[in-house]
């Protein structure tokens, strides 16, 4: 049976659709996105009027009730965008093709844009990715697990000099733990902290009350067995014994790595949240047609508020 990625089901877009459609074309899929319930036509941020002057010099448009004047990309995560419509339709394409991820180095590549912009950029589409599964819950059954990312300690390069990297003192203390719930049959959800045992906490607050819940043996999640139905794994006699696994949970932190190994090369420390949560959603989303992953960010990029945190990034690290 073909491996659905090798189908032609899961190319129906590509980069030299876009750059064929046009700006025009480009800026109306926007739109369509932007106001879907209105099939594209501008509905004023501001009042909700749906009657507006069309600004064509400008691609704005000017509310007739309040006289408000805004653009398609106003009060989204790409206000004050300096990309070109077909740029930014076409970076998204990209994003969205790299099933390990895509470094902000070969977006600025492949659009040629500074380093700085493609960094930024994808932040942002990262932050929109997330707003998928803000306040979502989990049920039925669940698997659990977590693993440590960063915080790299290079051993010396004669052996008696050599340390016990084992030992709190010996460790640099930038490294974290990415733990994941994943359901079975649906999404799943991640979570950043210190040690694998602040996520039992986070999986106290977004696995609903009976669920069936696997983990592995690590002592931390005996606390589950008072709150769910815990099936238990032991991972040095078996992967999968008596019903209870957590290969899923597994199979999300091997794209990870493959991310972190083979295309970001380093993602712990401030930005490791969000690049797990990319992983999350490109696991949750690997049999959609990347014209639909494509349409599905743009989406979530056109309800999401305008980034505090990647708004003047570069300013502010001045």
């Amino acid at each position: 049976m073909q491996h659905f990625l090798l189908s032609a089901a899961a190319r129906t877009l590509s980069l030299k659709a876009v750059f064929k459609m046009g700006e025009d074309a480009a800026y109306q899929a926007f739109c369509e996105l932007r106001w879907p319930e209105t099939d594209g036509e501008a509905v004023c941020p501001q009042c909700g009027c749906c009657e507006t002057y069309n600004i064509t010099s400008r691609r704005r448009y000017k509310c007739v009730g309040c006289y408000h004047q805004f653009s398609v990309t106003s009060g989204t995560i790409f206000a004050s965008r300096k990309l070109s419509f077909t740029d930014l339709l076409a970076a998204i394409v990209i994003f969205v093709n790299g099933a390990k991820g895509v470094s902000a180095l070969q977006v600025s590549r492949d659009l040629d844009v500074q380093y700085k912009t493609a960094f930024v950029l994808s932040h942002k589409l990262r932050e929109a990715m997330a707003l998928e599964d803000a306040g979502q819950k989990l049920s039925g059954t669940v698997e659990v697990d977590g693993a440590y990312f960063g915080g790299y300690v290079k051993p010396a390069n004669v052996k008696d000099h050599r340390v016990d990297r084992r030992y709190k003192l010996n460790q640099s203390g930038k490294r974290q733990n990415v733990v994941v719930v994943r359901e079975r049959g649906g999404d799943m959800l991640t979570f950043v902290g210190k040690s694998e045992g602040e996520g039992v906490a986070h999986v106290a607050r977004v696995v609903e009350p009976g669920t069936v819940v696997h983990a592995d043996e690590a002592s931390h999640w005996d606390a589950l067995h008072g709150r769910y139905e815990t099936f238990r794994i032991n991972h040095s006699e078996a992967y999968s014994l008596d019903g209870a696994c957590t290969n899923q949970a597994e199979s999300f932190f091997s794209r990870l790595r493959r991310a972190e190994v083979g295309t970001h090369h380093h993602i712990a420390g401030p930005y490791l949240y969000a690049y797990a949560g990319e992983m999350a959603w490109r696991e949750d989303n690997r049999r959609v047609p990347n014209g639909d992953q494509t349409a599905m960010v743009v989406r979530s990029a056109m309800v999401s508020p305008v980034s505090r945190k990647w708004a003047g990034y570069w300013q502010r690290g001045a």
